[in-house]
C-alpha cells in the first residue's frame, strides 16, 4: 500500500517532500485555485498507479478546500479532461 504524503507545496510519496519517490507539485494562483505545475514518479514506483493516486489525493484536498485546479502539467491535464470525475474541478 502506498502512503500519500501532503506537503506544503506538494503530494508526494516517501520519507520528506524534499527528497521524495513520487511528487505532484502545486501553487497557489490567487485564493481560489491552485496550479499543478508537475509530477514525477521514480522508476521503482514507475506501473503502479502512484501518478493517479497523488492526483486524486490532491483533487480530494481541492475539493474540500473548495479551490478550482489548472492542470499545467501534461499527465494531470491529461488525466483530468478524460475523467469526467475531475470536470467539476477545472478552472474555466
Amino acid at each position: 500500500m502506498i502512503t500519500i504524503n501532503q506537503g506544503s507545496k506538494s503530494f508526494y510519496v516517501g520519507d520528506s517532500e524534499a527528497k521524495p519517490l513520487a511528487e505532484m507539485v502545486f501553487d497557489s494562483l490567487g485564493k481560489d485555485s491552485i496550479v499543478i505545475e508537475h509530477t514525477f514518479v521514480s522508476e521503482e514506483l514507475r506501473g503502479q498507479n502512484v501518478a493517479r493516486q497523488l492526483l486524486q489525493s490532491l483533487v480530494d484536498w481541492a475539493r474540500k478546500e473548495n479551490k478550482k485546479v489548472v492542470p499545467l502539467c501534461p499527465f494531470a491535464k491529461t488525466e483530468m479532461m478524460k475523467n469526467n470525475n475531475y470536470a467539476d474541478m477545472l478552472q474555466q
